[in-house]
């Protein structure tokens, strides 16, 4: 779970949370959308699959990335328990 996090706390990474959230994108689009190097847009797609926030096919030539609602999921029932209670399920190591 401190992956997820991780990944979640950059902008750039949510950015392309959001955008998958229309469906699959290719490595080239979703690179498309920002200004910044190729190594750089690749850095935050690792971060994001390291998280396991999104998975990837391959297309053809290109990778094809697809946002993971199961892991999505898991840190909003983390987030909605740890809100609810004001503290951590004692029983869960952190």
């Amino acid at each position: 779970m401190n992956n997820l996090f991780k990944a979640l706390s950059h902008p750039v990474r949510r950015r392309i949370i959001a955008m998958l959230r229309a469906g699959p994108l290719s490595s080239g689009e979703i690179a498309a959308a920002f200004d910044m190097s190729w190594p750089t847009v690749t850095g935050h797609l690792n971060a994001l699959k390291e998280a396991e926030l999104v998975s990837t096919e391959r297309d053809g030539q290109s990778i094809r990335y697809r946002l993971e609602i199961s892991a999505v999921e898991e840190a909003l029932a983390f987030l909605m328990d740890l809100s609810r209670t004001g503290k951590m399920d004692e029983e869960e190591p952190l």
